[in-house]
């Protein structure tokens, strides 16, 4: 049993930030070091993904899919507890790391279900991962930014200010997750004046259709992209959806981008005619060109950072470059942030402010009336 002491304010908190995304890959431990300063400093000493299984996998999908039931979310709660737990557990230990040197875990579990502005769902019980490594956990970040009448996401933007903001550049930090979201950082600026929203599908539109059209799991390095050809007819009928012309903030995920989605897609190119190369490629096209549209709603951009799973897509991450041209494109990993793991890191730091009674969200990028607290604390 760990005791539960904070150390003194100016002293640094290590601290294990933990994601499981909505492309149910896998679970992402990420151990940083955070001290308190006038703007804090990180540190990350470790990062590494523990993939799941095939039958966690699909029951995150299914979980996803209307008509789950409470039995189902029970049990799978419990279950992504012990799975998260297992994770943080072993990237200790492959880090050399002792649980008692570290002082928190930051969780931000398993979206299950968000309905922006309403309610939000994540699973991961904080209780069992409380209970299995002896640390205490800060869970549920997403939920307090809804009750204060906020999207519940996205809520990377502090972290991703503290990290890449520049004196004399401004920047848009994209993240290509299942969902992909945008975080602009004007030159210069504070915290107050960054703007972030879900630019629509990042990884998940894709990796829907192939596995409905081969039963893998994702389209490695974009190859089967690079095979096909883009339908720009079917692409100009999707981008048509009401999502990419509201305006931020904004907030989506698998309820409007999931299987259901992809199989329509799939459903619409089959009338066209198109082969299974062309129907990833029109995938892989829609993602870079929402992406590209969406930047309509910042201001000056002066270079992009990438970062999540879609960076390994090459033909995605190409179709980017050119939709973007002539502004730069490149990877959180040129400034010394591994793409992979921004977002582990972003809950870990998340966990420190709760720790030091630091409010989280931006209400500039999530739509809240304040500044709030995130996250709920399980003590060990």
């Amino acid at each position: 049993m760990t005791d539960f002491r904070w150390p003194h304010p100016e002293s640094a908190l290590c601290v294990v930030g933990v994601m499981s995304g909505t492309s149910c890959d896998g679970v992402d431990v990420a151990v940083v070091e955070v001290q308190r300063a006038e703007r804090l400093r990180v540190r990350t000493l470790f990062a590494w993904t523990q993939p799941y299984s095939d039958t966690v996998r699909e029951a995150l999908l299914r979980l996803a899919s209307p008509g789950t039931s409470p039995e189902e979310v029970c049990r799978w709660n419990f279950e992504v507890g012990e799975q998260l737990a297992e994770a943080v557990l072993a990237a200790l230990a492959r880090a050399r790391v002792q649980p008692q040197r570290c002082h928190l875990i930051g969780s931000h579990g398993h979206t299950v279900w968000h309905v922006p502005g309403h309610s939000t769902l994540q699973i991961g019980e904080a209780a069992v991962i409380a209970e299995r490594t002896g640390l205490p956990v800060v869970s549920n970040f997403r939920a307090r930014d809804v009750a204060a009448g906020g999207q519940g996401a996205p809520l990377v933007p502090y972290v991703d200010w503290l990290l890449f903001s520049h004196p004399h550049r401004s920047r848009a930090v994209q993240n290509l997750g299942g969902i992909s979201n945008v975080t602009w950082l004007p030159a210069g600026g504070g915290p107050d004046g960054v703007l972030a929203f879900d630019t629509g599908p990042g990884n998940m539109v894709v990796d829907g259709v192939v596995r409905l059209l081969t039963g893998a799991r994702y389209d490695e390095g974009g190859r089967m992209a690079a095979a096909g050809t883009p339908h720009l007819g079917l692409v100009e009928e999707l981008v048509g959806h009401p999502y990419f012309r509201q305006p931020p903030p904004k907030s989506t995920g698998r309820e409007v981008f999931g299987l259901d989605y992809a199989r329509g897609l799939v459903e619409r190119g089959r009338q066209r005619g198109l082969s299974d190369a062309d129907l990833v490629a029109t995938a892989t096209y829609l993602t870079a060109r929402t992406v590209a549209d969406a930047y309509r709603f910042l201001g000056k951009v002066d270079e992009v950072l990438l970062s999540g799973g879609g960076v390994h897509n090459r033909t995605l991450v190409r179709w980017i470059q050119e939709a973007l041209a002539p502004v730069p494109v490149r990877t959180t990993a040129e400034e010394g942030v591994d793409p992979d793991f921004k977002e582990a890191v972003a809950f870990a730091v998340l966990a420190a402010m709760t720790a030091w009674g630091m409010p989280g969200n931006l209400p500039s990028a999530t739509g809240a009336r304040r500044p709030v607290i995130l996250g709920d604390l399980t003590l060990p």
